[in-house]
């Protein structure tokens, strides 16, 4: 996986690229929480580079959704493929996270 995060406005984007697996969320994680440590709270994590998420990855996203909502914080999820919307969907997470087709839709742009 590779990743990177930008702060556009009062948004930290996160992009993933690759997969996101049990190999590499935990460097995911540490990021992102050292970010809401900072006091940032709006985050929006682009997937549209991303190919595969396994279960790891969907606990760590799970756990990232907490921890920004106990901080009063926004998290959106931004273009997924059709193979990670229909994950989504299967294990009903789509119900947990606020999904946008796009990073410009998510931002409030499109």
């Amino acid at each position: 996986m590779t990743f990177s995060l930008e702060r556009l406005g009062a948004t930290t984007v996160v992009s993933v690229g690759g997969q996101l697996t049990l190999n590499n969320r935990g460097e995911l994680r540490e990021r992102v929480l050292a970010r809401l440590a900072d006091g940032e709270t709006d985050f929006v994590i682009d997937f549209a580079d991303a190919d595969y998420i396994d279960s790891s990855g969907l606990g760590v996203l799970v756990s990232l959704s907490k921890h920004i909502r106990d901080e009063h914080g926004r998290l959106k999820l931004a273009g997924l493929n059709d193979d990670l919307a229909r994950l989504f969907a299967l294990t009903k997470l789509d119900s947990l996270f606020d999904i946008a087709e796009t990073r410009a839709a998510a931002l409030g742009e499109a």
